[in-house]
Parts: C-alpha cells; structure tokens; sequence
C-alpha cells in the first residue's frame, strides 16, 4: 500500500482529548501531539533506539538510546536508558546491557527493562521449534532476561528466560528463526508485583511470579501472530495487538486488538478492520485503552495511530509523516512507529506545560 496522505486525517467530536507522545523508529526525535496533529512539544534524543518513550508522573521523558551514537545498532551493544527534562537535558542515565523493546519506570524510582544474553550450549539443545540451522552465524541463540535496577544502577531482581523457564515447553513457531529464543518484547508490572510478558516468536503470553521468578500463568493462541504490548487494564483483563504474522488466517493475514479474560480466556472485546485486511502491522505496534472507553491504536508499519470506539468506529487518526532517512531492518523506507500513548490535557505528566 502507498501511503497518500500524512499528518491528521480525521478528528471527531467523540474522540478523547489529549495530547499523543509517540517516536518515529530509527530517529533521534520525539513528538508529543495536540488534537490537531500539531507539534505541542518535541525532545531530540541523539543516539534513540527508536522503540519506546514515556513521561513520567514529573513531566520527565524516559527513553532508551545506543551507548554508541556513530556506530551501526546491533543486537548485543550497551544501551543506555535516560530520563531526559522538558528543555531536553538528560538528568540520569543507568546503563543496560543489549537492552530491547521495552522498559518502564516503577513507583520505587526502580527501571525494569528488557535485555537479550547468549544461551549456553545447554540451553540451546533445549531450544524447540524454529527453523532448522537459523540460529545467527557462529551458530549462537539469543535469550531474553529482565532486569530491575535501583536509580544508581545496582541489580534488585533479575529473571533469566534459560534459568527460570522450562524453555522446551514454549517451541518456536515452525516458520521463524533459532536466533533468539522468543522475542520478549512488552513486559507489564502488574499491582501485586507479578511481571506480565509477551513472546512474539512463540505468541504466548505470561505472567512471572516475582518471588519464584516463575511462571504463574500463561496461554497461547498461533492466531495472536506474535502479539505486542501486552498489558493489564484496571477491569483486571489483558489489552494487546495480535499482529497476525505468521498466523493461520486462511485468507489474507490481518490484525487484531484483543481484550482477553485471563481467568476465562475469552475475548470480550476486540477491532479489527473492515475489510479485515484493510487493517494489518505484521511487527510492532501496540494500544492503549483511554480513560473514555475508547482505544488508542498504533499500526506501527504504516506509521499510522488512530483511535476507536468501543464499537469500533475510527474517530481519529495520524499517519506520521517522518520517514527514515536509511532503509529500515525490513527493507526500503518507512515511517514505523513502535507504540504511542495519550496523556490527559490535565495529567501530572503534561503538568500545564502545553495545552490543547
């Protein structure tokens, strides 16, 4: 599809007001939008990983960045997660080892993030699943481990997928790759401590015991597709974006947002696009349920983020105009988005600082 139109193309009276933070991938700039699509504020992060940002309850933005900022990005390198103040100057930094897709701050002051490690040779003869003989070139597996850091940087808890999980209960699908083991990639600290993941190459979803650093709960649907941003709404059910990559459609491959019962393990509600193809992000991407009932989404291959009733009506949208200036990991140009959020005109985080 080619992308005709940039900017907002469509606002309602019904959509939720506020302002929209949301980083193109692979650039050095954050956005924050007013309802309009205009630029209410902006920070230049030199060095961005392009994945997720975030404002904290102080009005400060927290975001990740490669340690080197000249050299190419790669898997393995230093990370660095910084929270940076209104005018852009960076106030504190905590390194994080080979850290991906997602981090958050927790009310302790603490930063939880995710990282990837090599497995050991035991644990790859562990590994199911994938495609045989696409492990990485020295014949090497990624694993994922999550990390809580106090604010000077020490180590409070840690989980490590090949200590802690039983690694050959979750095989990979038949279609993706043995390079990593499975593609953390949201993690959710839940009100009593419990960490709630999601592994895109497996589509499963769980939940870590904090005290056990085990595995409480779980399921997994190959129709989700390698969902994203997990997350658990305050009804005590989970809101994700199963992106449908690799998923047995059977018909053209689309996408969905779910809200799923984690006791049940039925949906009770979800979107998808009319024509079911017409709304499709095989990778990223994620949602947000608003304070209104509505639901912020973000389709992150078109760079596109709109909102929708509960009934499933576009009420407003934006299709990020920065695209990148390099060809983007899948090939060609894009303006991919990772995940976008919306702040109240009122929250702590805007703190009267810009104003709709």
């Amino acid at each position: 599809m080619q992308i005709q139109k940039t900017g907002l193309t469509q606002k309602d009276p019904r959509a939720t007001p506020g302002f929209t933070l949301f980083a193109p991938l692979a650039a050095d700039d954050v956005y924050l939008l007013d309802m309009d699509g205009k630029i209410a504020h902006q920070w230049n992060i030199p060095g961005r990983t392009g994945n997720i940002v975030e404002l904290l309850p102080n009005g400060n933005l927290l975001s990740a960045e490669n340690a080197d900022k000249t050299g190419p990005s790669h898997r393995e390198e230093l990370r660095l997660i910084g929270e940076y103040d209104w005018d852009g100057r960076c106030l504190r930094q905590v390194e994080a080892a080979a850290q991906h897709h997602d981090f958050t701050r927790l009310p302790n002051g603490n930063t939880m993030y995710i990282g990837f490690e090599r497995f050991t040779e035991a644990s790859k003869k562990r590994l199911r699943g994938g495609i045989p003989g696409s492990e990485m070139k020295d014949g090497s597996v990624l694993g994922d481990y999550i990390r809580e850091v106090s604010p000077d940087g020490k180590t409070v808890w840690e989980w490590h997928a090949q200590e802690d999980m039983e690694i050959e209960n979750y095989p990979l699908h038949p279609l993706n790759s043995r390079d990593e083991f499975s593609h953390a990639n949201s993690l959710f600290v839940l009100p009593d401590g419990g960490v709630l993941v999601s592994l895109r190459r497996s589509s499963w979803l769980f939940i870590i015991d904090r005290a056990t650093r085990k595995v409480r709960w779980q399921r997994q649907d190959d129709k989700w597709g390698g969902q994203h941003d997990a997350q658990m709404l305050p009804n005590g059910n989970l809101l994700f974006f199963a992106n449908g990559h690799h998923a047995p459609s059977g018909g053209v491959p689309y996408s969905r947002v779910i809200e799923l019962d984690p006791a049940s393990g039925k949906e009770v509600w979800s979107y998808e696009g009319s024509p079911r193809w017409s709304f499709f992000s095989p990778h990223i991407s994620g949602a947000q349920r608003l304070w209104s009932g509505n639901t912020l989404i973000c389709e992150g291959l078109w760079g596109r983020l709109f909102e929708v009733t509960p009934g499933g009506e576009i009420v407003w949208e934006y299709v990020s105009p920065y695209f990148d200036h390099q060809p983007t990991g899948g090939g060609g140009y894009g303006n991919w988005v990772f995940r976008a959020l919306r702040y109240t005109p009122d929250s702590v985080e805007i703190g009267g600082r810009v104003r709709l």
